[in-house]
């Protein structure tokens, strides 16, 4: 999810709604990106099963595996190379003045939110149509487990200290 995301107005699926006002919280952002650089995290998968979480569903690896095989050739080809265009313009290579290459930077950034927006609601459209999870006991318990079942589906651990920031900031969500 890019910064562009936090200054989006509310519309679409309650998932993104949800998604807008949580990358909103305070450090959410970098620990996002923290957990997308190191560990791979693709952030729309993360915030679709917090999402799941806020209305107390627990997933399993195998349904975090199906949800990310729904959503894969959309975030190979097309998400990620938007966000690479956009960070290579952020030091305007060559001749181009930066100048330009902000503004055209800007629009790219723009097609990279869309391309997430869309993602997202492929996720909510294809919740319904999978029997995911099963019922959690709180929305933290819930959100836990699915930080966990991402990890264990991807097999790398995710930033300790960027999940507990995650965490920390869903838990304030629901409880306000």
């Amino acid at each position: 999810m890019t910064q562009a995301a936090s200054k989006a107005q509310p519309q679409g699926s309650p998932f993104w709604r949800f998604s807008l006002a949580f990358y909103r919280a305070p450090e959410v952002a970098a620990a996002c990106i923290e957990m997308q650089d190191e560990a791979g995290v693709d952030v729309n998968l993360l915030f679709f099963l917090l999402w799941n979480a806020s209305l107390k569903r627990r997933l399993s690896a195998s349904d975090v595996a199906a949800i990310d095989r729904h959503v894969s050739g959309w975030r190979q080809g097309v998400v990620i190379p938007l966000r690479g265009v956009r960070r290579v313009l952020k030091s305007a290579p060559g001749p181009i003045d930066p100048g330009m290459a902000e503004i055209f930077r800007t629009r790219v950034k723009e097609l990279e939110l869309e391309a997430e927006r869309l993602q997202q609601e492929a996720l909510y459209d294809f919740a319904p149509s999978a029997s995911l999870g099963a019922a959690a006991v709180s929305g933290d318990e819930a959100a836990r487990a699915n930080v966990a079942a991402y990890e264990a589906h991807i097999s790398r651990r995710f930033p300790q200290s960027a999940v507990d920031t995650v965490l920390r900031a869903f838990g304030a969500l629901q409880h306000r």
